[in-house]
């Protein structure tokens, strides 16, 4: 599986943005795909989750009701829309993905990786 995450940018507080990620390689619908961030001097957080097949969904409670995941089966895409942004959600996003049947929210257990987008968000 490959991962390459894009749509990062700067944003004032209240804003919007739309990340993505593009996952070639998948064939198994036991696939999790997931969104963590890193901000400077912090470790890498989870943020959302989905699995590939059946698409049941989990947040990190500091996004619930602002950011939602989604993905694309057809295109093979994951998204990550993020509303009423904050300065507190600036942080490098990384796109990840590991095989399980259950959604995991630990960034060593993930085994593919994208390379991360920058969000900045201004207040």
């Amino acid at each position: 599986v490959q991962l390459q995450a894009f749509g990062g940018g700067s944003v004032q507080a209240g804003g919007s943005l739309r990340l993505s990620c593009a996952a070639s390689g998948l064939s198994d619908s036991k696939i999790l795909m997931a969104w963590f961030r890193q901000a400077p001097g912090n470790e890498r957080e989870f943020v959302a989750a989905i699995m590939w097949g059946g698409g049941a969904l989990k947040y990190a409670d500091s996004v619930k009701g602002r950011f939602t995941i989604s993905r694309d089966i057809a295109m093979k895409m994951v998204y990550l829309e993020m509303d009423s942004l904050n300065p507190e959600d600036t942080a490098v996003y990384y796109c990840a993905g590991r095989g399980s049947a259950y959604l995991d929210t630990e960034a060593s257990s993930y085994g593919y990786w994208g390379q991360g987008t920058q969000v900045t968000v201004s207040s």
